[in-house]
């Protein structure tokens, strides 16, 4: 089963991803956490740092290489685990952003989404972009603005498959995030009594 996790900056996707393998193991499961990042949080603080901003088409190249490459290394490391596999982001997130700076969707990332394994479920963690603000000047570790990560939120919203993903209240807190995702997961596992199919890509 691979299940995906998105939403914008400051949602709580690597924490909500962390809580939900721990959990698994913990009641004696498999689970394999798979990170797709795409250096986006680094190159913010380095450009920060620096006092310029690259080009929207030029981060986005960097990014995309990124991203993709992770996706698709996590995808063969995921058809050889047996077990719960949690892809922190996806490319799902990279046609997001290209929504956030006014690029193009492009063919390659549409193209994978429907070559690769679809996952059970892509949950998207919908969060206030004044509350992931918040999370993230309390974290100090990366810069965004409120202005930005609306644009990403609405940038998500804007995806064709967006209507597709099972949504979930980011903002409750850590332990209760993942006690719903731990619940989803079961319900996953019985598709039979719950008639959920899987998310196509």
């Amino acid at each position: 089963m691979i299940i995906v996790l998105s939403g914008i900056d400051g949602s709580g996707k690597s924490t909500a991803a962390r809580a939900l393998v721990s959990a698994i193991k913990a009641d004696g499961g498999a689970a394999l956490l798979l990170n797709n990042h795409a250096g986006r949080r680094s190159m913010s603080v380095l450009a920060a740092r620096l006092g310029v901003r690259l080009p929207d088409r030029a981060s986005d190249a960097i990014e995309t290489t990124f991203r993709v490459w992770n996706v698709l290394v996590n995808h063969g490391r995921a058809s050889r685990f047996t077990g719960l596999v949690v892809m922190d982001r996806h490319l799902y997130c990279q046609l997001a952003l290209r929504s956030t700076k006014g690029l193009p969707r492009g063919r390659l990332l549409p193209w994978l989404l429907g070559v690769l394994p679809a996952p059970d479920a892509v949950v998207h963690l919908e969060v206030d972009p004044e509350v992931a603000y918040r999370r993230i000047m309390a974290r100090g570790a990366d810069v965004e603005t409120v202005e930005d990560l609306t644009a990403f939120d609405r940038g998500y919203r804007q995806l064709p498959g967006y209507g597709t993903f099972v949504k979930i209240d980011a903002s409750i807190p850590a332990p209760e995030l993942a006690q719903t995702l731990a619940g989803l997961v079961q319900e996953l596992a019985a598709p039979e009594t719950n008639g959920r199919q899987p998310v196509p890509g």
